[in-house]
């Protein structure tokens, strides 16, 4: 290798570290990710959710883009290898290979619940009856079930059926064994450098999983369904050090930029996978000693090297599933060929491609002078990553808290309070459990948290329309549940002081409201939508690199206020139309998530702070710090780059609206109604609003 290769190997490592990819946000990324799974599978108990790809292993930087795969698996299906393995009363289906099956690939057919027996007739189109009688469950049903649930919106990509392009959902089933080729991959392992013995151990323990994805121009590939040891793989990436993680994104970049130029076929692609693939095969056979800072270049190469020989011979292995071509249906000989001169070339030129690399501005780094690099330190880049995994993954419990109180509100068979009552018993039952983790018990701490503060509020609701005392667990209710961050449950406590009459009090909490409000604090809803000009924080991207447990995270989060109908008399009254915006068919043009919260009133942390002190000094008769509130109100609403980060600025605009007519400037107020329904013109209370003012101002003229 040549000699320079150290020195620029050194800088390569210090770069990348810049650009997100170093300990603290790996380490972050894949503990983040983590969290989310055990949210997933305290919410929905009876599935089991994994976070794949990218993301969740630490393996991408922002330039790269990378999309977040997640995998779900339902346990009351029972999936059987062997007749051994069926379970009475549940849907079972066995995996079957016919000598024509590619591999990697199954059928699963139908065997009955009550007996070990194969289903022999049905007129369900989502199975398959073949010519021995044989019925199979088809893998397009899937895709159906994901098109029936996202609409217009949904997507697919092989196995994935998701809302988004930056999302991918894969429904899987759960293999209760390990399939024969994936116990000899483990025989195989004995041999090599990598992995080590222990994680060979731990992969073991890992299941695999079938995915609706038929080989590529198979007979059967709609029915087939690919065996995938995605965990077995994530465990692998877990064990890297960060030169074999920062040699993979190396190879992305590559792969995203510059082999790309060489693949014309319109259906030809060289992928992520590739990449991971050529690394455990060049880890498996090279010293760990090579696998150092200063030889972060050499092991590019090696890596480029062991991707030569894929296309020497025109096949890619699987490196943990034996008799599986990964360039099979992907890459043709023609573009395997093109790559393979290109590669060749690179290499020859002492690997000069990455000089010109323009992710992450990587070249341009590396082209810098040594002072100049190790004077960027990419603490911005790396507190961003920081700030943006910790606001996600809280904007991920707010949406499961708004679930979770759809589900009890729905409930007809129950009262809310009731139904509170036992969705807490149940998640406070299940923090004891012993096998709970850590990340079990935070997310559960959370909500309960969140639900103790709508229980507290319901009551005071009931109370407050009753003209009933309060009774006394209502303030250790409060108590319980301030905490959930810096602002929403004191907002709420401070909105049914303000509705009881109790205007001290409510102006005593709303200071501290607004004391801790500063500019460290994030904004995060789990409505489904984001902001227009959504925009991090920066002193809260800088607060999370060094605070990451949930205590810390959230003194420096505000969660949007939401009030049930069932909390209605501990809000504003002005707020109630908002519990009821839905004009004509506005019902009809919500999507899946807006019909779980568009029927309460949802308003951002700081416009509702605001607007609730103009209310409570109105009451209070402190005229200079009402007319305070009311201008700080409409400055956020009326400035285009405040107004687009919130997350309701319909809300905001119609709460700044209602302000201007106690200030009798109709006008103003029309005209913000107005603005409202520019933003969103369908489930916008400001068509009531507008409605009953221009009748107003008609009846007055």
């Amino acid at each position: 290798m040549p000699a320079f290769f150290r020195h620029l190997s050194e800088v390569l490592y210090r770069v990348l570290e810049c650009v997100g990819v170093s300990p603290l946000v790996v380490e972050r990324r894949r503990r983040t990710f983590l969290q989310r799974e055990a949210a997933w599978d305290v919410k929905v108990q009876r599935n089991e959710h994994f976070h794949f790809g990218s993301q969740s292993e630490g393996t991408t930087t922002p330039g790269l883009q990378s999309d977040t795969d997640m995998l779900w698996t339902d346990y009351d299906v029972n999936i059987m290898y062997s007749w051994a393995d069926w379970q009475q009363g549940k849907l079972n289906y066995l995996m079957v290979r016919d000598v024509d099956t590619p591999p990697q690939h199954y059928l699963l057919q139908w065997i009955r619940s009550d007996v070990p027996l194969p289903v022999t007739h049905t007129d369900d189109p989502d199975y398959f009856t073949d010519s021995q009688g044989r019925v199979f469950y088809s893998s397009i049903a899937i895709v159906r079930m994901g098109a029936a649930i996202w609409g217009d919106k949904h997507m697919r990509h092989g196995p994935s059926n998701s809302p988004s392009e930056d999302s991918d959902h894969v429904q899987a089933f759960h293999c209760k064994t390990l399939p024969p080729e994936v116990m000899s991959w483990f025989t195989k392992m004995q041999q090599g450098f990598w992995p080590s013995r222990e994680t060979l151990q731990a992969a073991r323990m890992c299941p695999c999983f079938l995915v609706p994805d038929g080989c590529h121009g198979s007979v059967n590939e709609n029915i087939e369904w690919r065996m995938t040891p995605n965990l077995i793989e994530r465990l692998l990436m877990f064990s890297l050090n960060m030169v074999q993680v920062q040699c993979l994104v190396v190879l992305k970049f590559m792969k995203k930029e510059e082999f790309v130029k060489h693949i014309h076929c319109q259906n030809c692609k060289f992928t992520t996978f590739n990449c991971k693939t050529a690394l455990f095969f060049t880890l498996n056979r090279t010293s760990p000693t090579v696998w150092t800072k200063c030889r972060l270049i050499e092991c590019i190469v090696r890596c480029l090297q062991t991707i030569l020989e894929f296309l020497n011979q025109g096949k890619c292995p699987h490196f943990i599933v034996e008799g599986v071509d990964l360039f099979d249906g992907k890459l043709c000989r023609e573009c395997q060929l093109r790559l393979e001169r290109a590669i060749q070339g690179m290499i020859q030129d002492d690997m000069h491609v990455l000089f010109h690399l323009k992710c992450d501005d990587l070249g341009q780094r590396l082209m810098a002078l040594p002072h100049e690099v190790q004077s960027y330190s990419g603490d911005d880049v790396n507190a961003g990553i920081c700030g943006k995994l910790a606001r996600d993954l809280f904007q991920q419990y707010s949406s499961y808290a708004i679930i979770v109180c759809s589900k009890l509100c729905n409930n007809v068979e129950v009262d809310v309070i009731t139904s509170l009552n036992n969705e807490i018993n149940i998640l406070e039952s299940l923090v004891v459990n012993a096998s709970a983790t850590q990340f079990d018990k935070n997310y559960i701490k959370f909500i309960v948290k969140s639900l103790m503060s709508v229980k507290a509020s319901v009551t005071s609701s009931s109370c407050i329309e009753s003209g009933l005392p309060l009774p006394q667990e209502i303030w250790q209710l409060y108590g319980e549940s301030l905490d959930t961050d810096v602002a929403s449950s004191k907002l709420k406590l401070a909105s049914m002081h303000y509705c009881q009459g109790d205007l001290r009090q409510a102006e005593s909490i709303l200071n501290e409201v607004e004391f801790d409000l500063d500019d460290s604090v994030q904004p995060v809803c789990g409505c489904g939508r984001g902001p227009c000009n959504e925009r991090l924080s920066k002193a809260f991207c800088e607060y999370t690199v060094q605070n990451c447990s949930h205590e810390q995270l959230t003194k420096k989060l505000a969660f949007c206020v939401r009030f049930l109908r069932e909390e209605k008399f501990c809000a504003p009254r002005f707020l109630w139309c908002e519990m009821f915006r839905a004009v004509g068919d506005d019902v009809d043009h919500r999507d899946f998530v807006q019909h779980l919260w568009m029927d309460w009133a949802e308003v951002d942390a700081r416009p509702f702070l605001l607007y609730l002190q103009y209310l409570t000094y109105r009451g209070l008769g402190v005229r200079h710090r009402q007319l305070e509130a009311f201008h700080r109100l409409e400055d956020i609403v009326t400035s285009a780059d405040k107004v687009t980060q919130l997350y309701h600025p319909e809300t905001a605009t119609n709460l700044a609206g209602h302000c201007c007519e106690l200030e009798n400037e109709v006008q103003e107020a029309l005209g913000a109604y107005n603005a409202s329904l520019r933003c969103f013109p369908r489930n916008n209370a400001a068509n009531w609003h507008k409605q009953r003012l221009e009748l107003f101002m008609n009846n007055t003229n």
